[in-house]
């Protein structure tokens, strides 16, 4: 199965055996929605002018949920900063489609229950762990110093902004993320965007926990 970025996070942001999150829900719904603007951006189809998220080519690029995302960016008549289009491209909705996806596609099961024969629960344990397993042997490669694609440097970042690489990858050097999140893996223009989705998804964090703490 060939997946997006955004299922390489929701991957490894679940439990593969409980098919539970193991990122709080703000963090994991911003780092989908930051991971379909970086992809974007990566195929060439998004760039960032005067710190706001521009379509540079709106040509779908036949993936069902990239293209919406586009299409809708396009669409929007006002130009908008990437943490706003974060907040917006509807993660929790996200999240649930992408759930489905990979259920369809074989990686996860869907097991629904009942708390106390009335609250419904949903998990999703892996049933085909090859996928993850190969998302984690590239992550692990390139911390480990191999040279990173621009899709592993992606994730690694958003996995980062999410606060969630040093829980799944324990091992992982501040200095090593460092250098890859901005190293010479893709074109300047091309990392600016990134890194400002990546910034994006950190203040979506950030905000949501200040705002937590204060009320």
């Amino acid at each position: 199965m060939t997946s997006i970025i955004a299922e390489d996070v929701l991957l490894l942001g679940y439990d593969e055996k409980k098919g539970k999150p193991t990122i709080g829900p703000i963090g994991l719904n911003a780092g989908l929605a930051g991971a379909l603007l970086a992809e974007l951006a990566i195929m060439g189809r998004l760039s960032l002018a005067d710190k706001k998220v521009v379509v540079t080519d709106p040509t779908p690029v036949g993936e069902p949920e990239l293209d919406a995302a586009l299409a809708r960016i396009a669409a929007e008549a006002e130009v908008r900063k990437p943490e706003w289009w974060v907040d917006k491209l509807d993660g929790a909705k996200l999240r649930e489609r992408l759930l489905v996806r990979l259920v369809e596609g074989g990686v996860l099961s869907e097991e629904r229950g009942k708390i106390l024969g009335l609250f419904t629960t949903v998990k999703y344990p892996e049933l085909d762990g090859s996928v993850e397993k190969a998302v984690r042997t590239r992550v692990e490669s390139v911390l480990d110093g191999a040279e990173p694609d621009e899709r592993t440097a992606v994730l690694i970042g958003i996995m980062h902004a999410t606060k969630a690489l040093g829980t799944l990858f324990p091992g992982a050097d501040e200095a090593r993320v460092k250098e890859i999140t901005q190293g010479d893996w893709a074109g300047e223009g091309v990392k600016e965007a990134v890194r400002a989705v990546e910034a994006a998804v950190l203040m979506i964090l950030t905000t949501a926990v200040v705002v937590t703490t204060v009320t």
